[in-house]
């Protein structure tokens, strides 16, 4: 079992992205032999971050030491800054299996009082099962960043959605079952102090390369 994620982000030079992403994929799988992570997922930069800029999940078996982290990444042409930040999963994922459908992947970071934290978890739970069916969308994990500051829980959600046009779609309920979903995750909003969002595509997909330029 791995229980410790990581999100890094990998700043590139310009117009290296694509390099740097490949070179990761190549060489990410000597990381659990040499007691490094597993690679969990790479995407690039859809809208709100940096087109040379690239997003990666690692998993590992146990909470690693900064500099086996940093390790990961030192030394590969091309990347000017990485940063990492520990993350735990709580209601998903289950099972360190990587995502390998192509879409729409929202990152979206919250902070929330830690009084509010179960409520949120709670709605979370009532709500992706009808937001799933719906919306031909998953949830590929919300995950609980490490440590908690001031008492404020901050949480990562990764939800894949099959494009952008169902992203605007699933904000505009269609029946009664959809406009309770809404009011659910509305009421997740409601309980954070400060929520941003920006969407990738994923770039260790098995099913098709998303070729479009997007920032």
């Amino acid at each position: 079992m791995y229980p410790m994620y990581f999100h890094h982000r990998i700043h590139c030079a310009p117009r290296t992205w694509k390099a740097v992403a490949d070179h990761i994929g190549s060489v990410s799988a000597q990381w659990p032999a040499s007691g490094g992570g597993a690679l969990y997922g790479v995407w690039r930069s859809q809208i709100g971050r940096p087109r040379d800029e690239l997003t990666v999940i690692t998993v590992w078996q146990n909470l690693p030491a900064d500099e086996k982290v940093a390790a990961l990444f030192t030394g590969m042409a091309d990347i000017l800054r990485h940063s990492a930040v520990a993350i735990t999963p709580t209601l998903r994922p289950t099972s360190p299996e990587p995502p390998r459908r192509q879409g729409n992947y929202a990152f979206r970071w919250f902070k929330t009082p830690a009084h509010h934290w179960p409520e949120f978890l709670d709605l979370c739970a009532a709500a992706w099962p009808e937001f799933e069916s719906s919306y031909d969308s998953q949830i590929i994990g919300l995950w609980r960043a490490t440590p908690d500051d001031n008492n404020t829980v901050r949480s990562l959600l990764v939800t894949r959605r099959p494009d952008l046009a169902m992203w605007e779609r699933s904000k505009l309920p269609a029946n009664d079952a959809e406009a309770e979903t809404r009011r659910k995750l509305s009421r997740r909003y409601d309980l954070c102090d400060d929520t941003v969002v920006c969407t990738s595509t994923l770039l260790t997909a098995a099913d098709r390369e998303d070729t479009a330029r997007w920032t």
